[in-house]
């Protein structure tokens, strides 16, 4: 356990988000988005076994050996919590450690769009927050709760793999589900938390039809639903929610989806210009009349132009936020360039 401790302990110190432990390396840590060595020796594979051995229970070690992956949550007092991904490769074991600061950020500290606020005092609907992996999605999410915690008088229930942020009760009574221990899957937990009173639901990440199918009609019944999916950005968000149900579907879905949508937040995370740390740059849909419109009529390909031009709703597209932030000297021109099209540079 020391050797892992000193590891995670390091990699707290340097700021990381992430730590890869894996044979034949030394521990590599991820710092401000890029890849760094640490000065650890290069490990072997009875290092990594009992490294994973010390932070698991027997239950999990037989679950690990049956199913080859496991996720689960690890806090070490007075440094951090972490994420974990225990997984075999060749044979041996390897870990992926994300960094969960023990302090939940605010809306504003993230520099989230300011109409977030309003978005989560909705008394139902739907809202996302997409993103690649590693974007920042459950900060944002955890952000939101927080603020709604602070300041608004409801039960919010969350279902997570595994847990991440840890809330306290405070305005809200906030009850945090954890898939595999406290539930046995998404679809399962949300289906169940339906008979708990909720007012706001949080579905850490939306993975098949029928979490998604459920997650609608919850909002649907009168819930602010909050969840996550693997898009980059609003219009594939939509499509992809469309394109998991059945063709004999899909046409009640677009007119459902256009109902209970009130909002996507699409975000990717980029090098701070100034100083270390990250930032992240958005894309903010507001579900107005025109976007129901478009959804309905299955009309995804127009949507970019409607954040363009609405940005006095509250809108924009990721292009300009990034654009927005390289004026502002937030972030490099260099990082940003992949990220533009021709016409916007």
């Amino acid at each position: 356990m020391n050797q892992l401790s000193d590891i995670l302990t390091t990699a707290y110190q340097k700021n990381a988000s992430d730590i890869h432990i894996t044979v034949g390396s030394v521990p590599i840590f991820r710092i401000d988005g890029r890849l760094v060595p640490s000065e650890s020796r290069v490990l072997t594979p009875e290092d990594t076994k009992n490294m994973a051995k010390s932070i698991v229970t027997e239950e999990m070690w037989e679950h690990l050996e049956k199913e080859r992956e496991l996720d689960l949550s690890h806090g070490m007092p007075g440094v951090s919590r972490f994420r974990v991904n225990i997984f075999y490769q060749r044979s041996n074991l390897s870990m992926a450690f994300r960094v969960i600061p023990t302090q939940i950020p605010q809306i504003d500290d993230l520099g989230l769009p300011q109409i977030l606020k309003g978005i989560v005092k909705k008394p139902h609907g739907l809202v996302l927050v997409t993103g690649p992996t590693g974007s920042g999605k459950s900060t944002s999410l955890a952000a939101m709760i927080d603020y709604m915690n602070r300041s608004m008088n409801r039960h919010i229930i969350t279902l997570e793999d595994p847990i991440e942020y840890l809330h306290k009760h405070n305005q809200s009574i906030i009850d945090q589900r954890e898939v595999g221990f406290d539930t046995i899957s998404f679809q399962k937990g949300l289906r169940a938390c339906l008979r708990q009173d909720p007012d706001v639901i949080l579905v850490g990440e939306m993975r098949d039809l029928d979490t998604i199918s459920t997650a609608i009609t919850a909002a649907e019944t009168g819930h602010l639903v909050l969840g996550t999916l693997h898009t980059q950005d609003a219009a594939s968000t939509i499509d992809r929610i469309i394109d998991v149900f059945p063709t004999n579907q899909k046409d009640q879905i677009r007119i459902l989806l256009a109902n209970v949508l009130e909002a996507i937040l699409s975000q990717r995370l980029f090098p701070m210009a100034q100083h270390s740390g990250r930032i992240a740059a958005t894309e903010m849909l507001i579900n107005n009349a025109a976007i129901k419109n478009l959804i309905r009529n299955e009309k995804m390909h127009q949507i970019q132009n409607t954040l363009q031009t609405s940005k006095d709703q509250g809108m924009h597209t990721i292009e300009m936020d990034i654009q927005r932030k390289v004026k502002e000297g937030l972030i490099f021109q260099k990082d940003a360039d992949p990220f533009l099209t021709k016409s916007s540079l």
